[in-house]
Order: structure tokens, then sequence, then C-alpha cells
């Protein structure tokens, strides 16, 4: 299968399932809205030695947000509920309770962005869905208020309100949690460092416009894709040899013989479809000129339960590959 100048490979990605949450961060401009989303997904690209896969969803405009601000919604993934919700705790207080203006809302579902404020009543049900399982926030960095934190129930859904110098941190109770998927990739194969990294870049800047994913990587792109196992002990990772275009020739390549750079596309998202919806547009991003292959990276089937064929996923089917 060819796109242009590109051959689209015979092969899979393979994902697997993850916990995750949303929130929703606002503040009073930009400028400390982007500060507090970037120290909140700072060391949030891969769980094999991260606490949690952390990125920007997409931004938000006053009349999406529950305080009438502009905002961003942040996904974040972990392997356990008890993991995911530490992560999302610990930054929470250290990255966006420290950062001047923000408030933490509950993102799991947007239902609650349609309702009409006038019309709700204190003891309405919430307007967030219910899932079943829930992850503490609030409730949690409540104790730094010192005693002087209050509670405050807005449109049938629990805040804090912890005493800080600028004012008050308003912060939603709790979060809602769901099951993802994670790791759907695939691997861009240039003749040159400059062709694949252009490549990269439009495939992340196309994937950024589509809503419930996440591209976690440092700028979406990934350099140092690995593999599981190492030679040496202690180590679950180490760099996946068989695409490091400098090992061709000593190792058993997967390298495209005419390329000279792999970058990888790593792809975090609330479901399979969604994941495989920004797969599809990547590659069409991506593929072109200097473009000679589009891999993907998997483990035999072995490590996910998910698993996006390229060239069905071209294809628009976005079956889920259960094997």
């Amino acid at each position: 299968m060819n796109i242009d100048q590109t051959t689209i490979e015979d092969t899979f990605a393979e994902g697997f399932s993850m916990h995750y949450t949303r929130l929703i961060v606002t503040a009073v401009n930009r400028r400390w809205l982007d500060a507090g989303v970037r120290e909140f997904s700072g060391n949030g690209s891969s769980v094999i030695q991260c606490d949690a896969e952390v990125g920007l969803e997409r931004y938000l405009a006053p009349d999406e947000t529950f305080d009438g601000r502009i905002g961003a919604s942040i996904l974040a993934f972990g392997f356990s509920t008890d993991g995911l919700a530490e992560a999302v705790v610990n930054r929470a207080g250290q990255c966006l309770m420290t950062c001047a203006t923000s408030a933490v809302f509950d993102g799991y579902t947007e239902e609650e962005f349609s309702l009409d404020v006038s019309a709700a009543k204190k003891d309405a049900a919430p307007p967030v869905a219910n899932p079943q399982k829930r992850i503490s926030l609030g409730s949690h960095l409540r104790f730094f208020g010192d005693g002087y934190q209050k509670s405050k129930l807005l449109r049938g859904r629990r805040f804090w309100r912890v005493p800080v110098m600028d004012g008050e941190f308003f912060c939603e109770d709790s979060l809602g949690i769901g099951k993802g998927v994670a790791g759907g990739n695939f691997l861009i194969q240039s003749i040159d460092q400059s062709s694949g990294l252009r490549a990269a870049e439009k495939a992340v800047d196309a994937i950024a416009e589509l809503p419930g994913v996440i591209t976690p990587f440092p700028g979406g792109v990934v350099r140092s894709g690995s593999k599981v196992g190492s030679k040496y002990k202690g180590m679950i990772a180490s760099t996946s040899h068989q695409f490091c275009p400098t090992l061709r020739g000593r190792v058993d390549s997967l390298v495209h013989p005419e390329a000279q750079c792999v970058y990888e596309i790593v792809i975090d998202g609330i479901d399979f479809e969604h994941v495989a919806k920004a797969i599809r547009i990547g590659i069409r991003a991506a593929v072109g000129e200097g473009i000679v292959s589009i891999s993907a990276g998997n483990y035999g089937g072995k490590l996910g339960k998910h698993h996006f064929h390229l060239r069905r996923v071209l294809n628009e089917v976005a079956a889920k590959e259960a094997n």
C-alpha cells in the first residue's frame, strides 16, 4: 500500500488498556493557563519511568468552562486507579495549586458545559457523568488550607475553597475515571532528519485538532523508541535497536533501506476509536516527499490487546482487535 511516495507497511501498532481522567484547568489569562498546563504535564511522557502519561487535549473557550474563564482540558493516563490518583493529586498540588489564578474542575464528561446555570439548583444531581470509579482531588488538597478551607456545593457538585495568597484555590472534590487506550503509535521513516521532523510535526499538529487523544512525549514526537527488556539487569525497557538507523548491518534491522531517520508518534486516547482516528489523521499528514515508509511498533501482540493495523486504519476500518 502506498500513499503518495510513502509505503505503508503491513503491520500493526500495539496498544494497551489504561485508566484515565480528565481535568479542566482555568485561569485568568492564557499566560497563567499555559503555565499550569506546562507544569502539570511535565515528566509525563511514559509510564516506563513517569507516574502518569499526561498531555493537553484541547483549549476551552469561556463558554465551555464551569467558571466562565478560558480553560484547558488535560488527559492523564495510568496503569492503576491508585497510581493515577496519587499522580494527579501530587501534580495538582505542586503544579496547579501553586499556579497564579488557577482553578481545577472534573472534566470526565463535557455534559455540564451545556447546562443552564441559572436553572440549576444547589441540591441538583451532579451534571457530570457518575462513573463507577472516582479519585480524590480537592478532598486531599484541602488539607493545605490548615483548617481554614471551606467546602462548597455548586450546581450539585462539591468543591473546596483553599485560602492562598492571591485569594482562593477553587478545586473539585473528586474526578471521574474511566478505561482508555494507550500506546497507539506509528513510525515515520525518512531519508534524512529534517524531512522526518517536518513530517512528525505535521502529524502532531493534525492530531492536536482531535478531541479525546493526546501525544504525551516532548512536542508529541519520540526519538527514543523502546522495546521491552534489556541485556542489563534492572532495566525494564531499552532502545528499539531494530529501528535505529545507525545499527543497520549489525542487527536484524527493520529500518527501510533508504531511511536515515525514524520518529515515532505515540497516542493515548479515551477509547480505541479515538486512537484509531488519530493514527489515521496523523499518517495522512505525515506522508509525502522524503518519507519512504510508515511502520508501527508492536511486540507480536503479547503486550496489549488493542491492535491498530495500519492499512485497515487508513481504510477507516477501526475494528477492535482482542486477541
